[in-house]
């Protein structure tokens, strides 16, 4: 059952698992149902976000698989099947942990206006909320600035015999911006409005201990 992507990152799962990776608050497991214990004593992390179960890497998997890839990748079957899948876990590991740190972005906005976030999530206005979690000037600076890297750090470097260089992109920038743009800016959001949901329910973390931690740092 599932596809060899799956047993692929099912069976590295679970051995992370044992290490007590999963333990972590900005871990977020694509099969947490079927984990094993850790074998390892259990770490004391400091308590910055309050205790949920938010996970949305289901539509991550999906957006990878059905827009992400399709996007950045020639098609064609080149029977590297193992390498692919190897780089596939990588990709959706690095991309839910981004995305899932939308809790820790949450609790930081909620903390700089508890008082208005509160009267939001009293009364469910999911869109207000949204709203008042949205900056397009920060967005605007975040796809600028993924564009400058995938600009720079994607690029292909050939010398010719006269000395001259030539520069091609592994990958379009463009399409990278795309995927920052339509899948993992909106996925974080998302994980942003349903961690604040939950913000008031027990047990209740104040912002104060939020704000105690971050000075600390």
């Amino acid at each position: 059952e599932g596809s060899f992507l799956d047993y692929f990152l099912l069976e590295t799962e679970q051995v992370h698992a044992k290490i007590r990776r999963y333990t972590s608050p900005d871990e977020v497991a694509f099969f947490p149902d079927r984990l094993p214990p850790p074998i390892l004593p259990l770490l004391r992390f400091p308590q910055i976000i309050r205790p949920n179960n938010i996970n949305i890497n289901p539509k991550i998997m999906n957006a990878y698989l059905d827009y992400i890839v399709p996007s950045i990748c020639p098609v064609g079957d080149d029977k590297q099947y193992g390498s692919a899948a190897t780089c596939d876990m990588v990709c959706l590991q690095a991309i839910s942990k981004r995305i899932h740190y939308g809790k820790f972005i949450a609790e930081a906005k909620y903390c700089e206006d508890p008082e208005l976030y509160n009267r939001l999530i009293v009364s469910r206005d999911t869109e207000a909320i949204m709203a008042t979690l949205t900056n397009a000037k920060v967005e605007e600076r975040l796809l600028r600035r993924v564009h400058y890297k995938a600009f720079m750090y994607g690029r292909d470097i050939e010398v010719e015999e006269d000395g001259v260089s030539e520069f091609g992109h592994k990958v379009n920038p463009a399409a990278i911006v795309e995927v920052y743009r339509d899948w993992i800016i909106p996925l974080t959001k998302q994980v942003e409005v349903d961690y604040l949901l939950e913000r008031l329910d027990p047990p209740f973390l104040p912002c104060s201990l939020y704000c105690d931690l971050l000075h600390k740092k």
